[in-house]
């Protein structure tokens, strides 16, 4: 046994898993085919007009065009997709458990904004899912920003803390899964499976008990919070509540478990919970999300100083209590961790309806598309659900690259005229000089401990760190520790006070916080850009997808909230397309960003423009059954194989991707359709925001109302909700199904052989119909219900739309217009 436990210390943490070839060649293949077929196709889309509608046919050939561009940005980063496994066993064989284990430290972080929106009981779940993490307890911290100053946060925050005294003793000693609360409770299984303890069914009963009373002092403590007193919230110790104004209020640190918190009822230590809230003053940029992460990284150096972070969002819970296990395999394997900056693992959601009429799970990209960029650079950073390496956060590059040449700058200049000098800009002078600081930096990493405090100080003025990190001398010497913990020259009874400071609402004016440290600013997806900027520097990130989830969270199963989500995702990814980190030309300098990795990121930023050819094609089969047009000309017998072959690589590819993958069709067909309901809706008004925000500063908000809702099974996916996002999509559905009616109505006027001519137009039609199904369902809702706003709107615009184009008919040619000028009157 001691000889095994000696082997597994000293083997791979983990191992990459290739797709096997037989289902990956034939896919490759089929890629390349496809980009042959699509050469051919446009080519004869081109060179064969139709002269009867040219406005139509330019119009589609625009289109398609465009969509045959973005399926190339989607397909090839998915060229080597691998799977990874990891062995915790060995991990522990390696670095031990327990007290004298070598585990490396993690702190968790936890962001809430109003807990009116976002309900306590959910937070408390996600924090006491932390706190009964399997991990060594003396190496978990848990921060929780409340980024709303509410007094309702912390006061439940407080009974949560008092909960978890039994809660975690609970979950180690039976080794319950998952170890949140309402969710193990709530399962629908034989709970007593595996579970031998004698004591156990009492013990739970007990416990549910318990449960079931904390839930009633958490709701009664958001019952009183509904009306806000006059005077203000009061503490219990009669002293004023110093977030009263959530706009203006000094910043707040309460420290609730740990080392100077309580213990649990079996006498054991917990894990340290602390409750943060920044401070916030009139006339200062707070940067929403990403400005309550970056204060709380500074808190957490502060106070803890873990080399790892794991960020989760309120309503995301730990479902795997060996999840920071799971990552450890990835961070804490020499082979592997040296160059990751963050392991991301992907979103599952409880309360979604059976068929994911919305694609709520996000099958596709979580399972196909994060899996393919696991095999170039690494996944995109999604916000929630990610260990990172503290150090990454900071600004530093991987320590394993070499530093760029000093005429990194210019290497694409000197490849081309080698003989020619390149004069280095001022500002490429001073992007160097602030590298070799930071290379500096890391070069003294191991010998700060040899320095006195007054070499320290002396060190930190030389290299600026006050410029970059800000005025903290406490903070910037824990960014020097590159594996974690307080540094020894710090006055415990002063962290507190430290901590508050580099909260302050003034700390990261003139800093590089937001620019190149910490999570990112400027757009409202600040988890894309943060991701960016890591890969930018060399590092690469990891997928892990262990067997049983690591995270779940909620997800919005109604129409309108799921559209909303959908509009700000596609909003931020117009922001960071008109910012200066565009990925379309930020990172070029030194080759570090791989690029099928640059291909992804511009995916991901260029996706919601898409949503403009889309609506136009989705008008197209409308307008040509109304109208009498076609978009294609006659087919030929080469133009036939260019088409057959062009639907056929389409389904060969989607097979092969099904394949490979293991989702199932089902999952693929609601990504399709939620695809065009998403593009012509949410997507649509993010570019017209995105525009309206970024070129010329106006701010415009979609909002959104609520309307009744109804019990019963996922009610809440039958709750409408009027927005105006709805009226494009709705407005396209009415006039394909005008079209269609009039196209039918104009065949049996016609004759035998204009039905020939209509199948094209009314298969194109129903191609429409069939991917807003979904949405038309959501419209009805379970009573067949649409509001009366929708309908009216809607049947306007397809009335007045239908009416143009047959009394202007722009697309008829001269000699139409001659023929027919005689012919006005309605008896003619």
């Amino acid at each position: 046994y001691k000889m095994t436990c000696l082997t597994d210390a000293y083997e791979p943490l983990s191992r990459i898993i290739p797709i096997s070839k037989n289902k990956l060649t034939p896919y490759r293949a089929v890629i390349i085919m496809r980009l042959v077929v699509l050469g051919l196709f446009f080519h004869y889309r081109i060179t064969n007009p139709v002269d009867s509608a040219f406005g139509l046919w330019l119009t589609s050939v625009i289109c398609e065009i465009w969509f045959g561009f973005s399926w190339i940005l989607d397909q090839f980063p998915k060229w080597c997709p691998v799977n990874r496994e990891t062995y915790v066993d060995r991990l522990i064989a390696r670095y031990g458990d327990g007290e004298d284990s070598g585990l490396a430290p993690v702190d968790f972080f936890v962001s809430t904004v109003d807990p009116l929106k976002e309900p306590p009981l959910i937070t408390a779940n996600t924090v006491l899912s932390i706190l009964a993490v399997d991990y060594p307890v003396e190496k978990i911290s848990c921060y929780v920003s409340d980024d709303g100053a509410a007094m309702l946060t912390f006061e439940s925050l407080a009974e949560t803390a008092e909960f978890a005294r039994r809660w975690v003793p609970f979950c180690k000693k039976f080794s319950i899964e998952p170890r949140t609360p309402e969710f193990y409770f709530s399962q629908k299984i034989d709970y007593l499976k595996d579970k031998i303890h004698p004591s156990f069914v009492k013990e739970r009963r007990a416990m549910k008990r318990d449960y079931e009373e904390f839930k009633v002092r958490i709701n009664a403590l958001v019952a009183k919070a509904q009306k806000t007193p006059e005077e203000g919230w009061v503490m219990q110790d009669g002293t004023p509540w110093p977030g009263n104004n959530s706009r203006d209020h000094p910043g707040m640190i309460q420290v609730f478990l740990g080392e100077t918190g309580a213990r649990d009822y079996d006498g054991n230590e917990l894990p340290r919970l602390v409750y943060v809230s920044r401070e916030k003053r009139p006339g200062y940029q707070h940067h929403k999300k990403a400005g309550a992460m970056n204060a709380l990284v500074r808190v957490s150096a502060v106070l803890t100083n873990a080399p790892y972070i794991l960020n989760l969002d309120c309503d995301h819970y730990v479902n795997n209590s060996k999840a920071v296990r799971e990552a450890m395999c990835f961070m804490m394997d020499p082979s592997v961790g040296r160059d990751v900056c963050y392991v991301q693992f992907p979103q599952r959601f409880d309360g979604i309806d059976r068929s994911d009429r919305y694609a709520n799970r996000n099958v596709v990209f979580f399972d196909v598309n994060m899996k393919g960029l696991d095999g170039i650079q690494g996944p995109v950073y999604v916000g929630t659900g990610c260990c990172f390496y503290r150090q990454a956060l900071y600004g530093y590059g991987p320590p394993s690259l070499p530093a760029l040449p000093k005429s990194s700058a210019c290497s694409f200049c000197c490849c081309c005229c080698p003989k020619k000098k390149v004069e280095k800009t001022e500002k490429e002078m001073h992007r160097d000089s602030r590298r070799e600081d930071l290379e500096s930096a890391i070069f003294n990493l191991r010998e700060i401990d040899n320095y006195d405090e007054y070499e320290r100080s002396m060190l930190i003025s030389q290299m600026s760190f006050e410029k970059s990190f800000g005025q903290s001398s406490v903070f910037i010497e824990s960014t020097l520790m590159e594996n974690g913990g307080v540094p020894e020259s710090v006055d415990p009874s002063t962290l507190i006070k430290e901590a508050i400071h580099v909260i302050s609402c003034g700390y990261e004016e003139k800093t590089e916080w937001g620019k190149e440290l910490g999570w990112i600013y400027g757009s409202v997806t600040e988890d894309i850009l943060t991701g960016f900027k890591m890969h930018c520097r060399g590092w690469r990130s990891i997928y892990c997808m262990p067997i049983r989830p690591a995270f779940k969270g909620s997800a919005p199963i109604n129409l309108s909230d799921r559209l909303h989500q959908v509009l700000r995702w596609a909003l931020g990814s117009v922001e960071i397309f008109f910012s200066r980190h565009c990925p379309l030309w930020y990172g070029y300098g030194g080759g570090r960003l791989r690029w099928l990795q640059r291909l992804s990121y511009i995916n991901t930023i260029v996706y919601p423009f898409t949503s403009v050819p889309l609506v136009a094609y989705c008008c197209l089969p409308a307008i040509c059954l109304l109208t009498g047009k076609f978009i294609i000309p006659i087919l030929s017998n080469a133009a036939t194989i260019w088409f057959l072959g062009l639907f056929t690589s389409i389904i060969l590819t989607s097979v092969l991707e099904l394949r490979w993958s293991g989702i199932g069709i089902e999952d693929w067909w609601r990504n399709e359709q939620f695809w065009v309901i998403g593009g012509v809706s949410a997507h649509l008004f993010a570019v017209f925001q995105g525009i309206l925000k970024m070129v010329i500063g106006l701010d415009t908000n979609f909002t959104v109302t609520s309307k009744a809702a109804e019990d019963g099974d996922f009610a809440e996916l039958y709750v409408f909700k009027w927005t105006t996002v709805l009226i494009p999509p709705t407005t396209i559905l009415v006039l394909n199904l005008v079209g269609v009616v009039a196209g039918f109505s104009d065949a049996l006027n016609s004759g035998y052989e204009s039905w020939g001519p209509l199948f094209g137009k009314v298969f194109f039609a129903m191609w429409v119909i069939m991917h807003l199904y979904p949405f038309l369902k959501g419209l009805m809702g379970r009573q067949n219900r649409t509001p009366t706003i929708v309908i009216l709107w809607s049947v306007l615009l397809a009335s007045v739309f239908s009416l143009l184009w047959v009394k202007i008919d722009p697309f008829i040619t001269g000699a139409e217009t001659v023929a027919t000028g005689a012919c006005s009157s309605i008896d003619c």
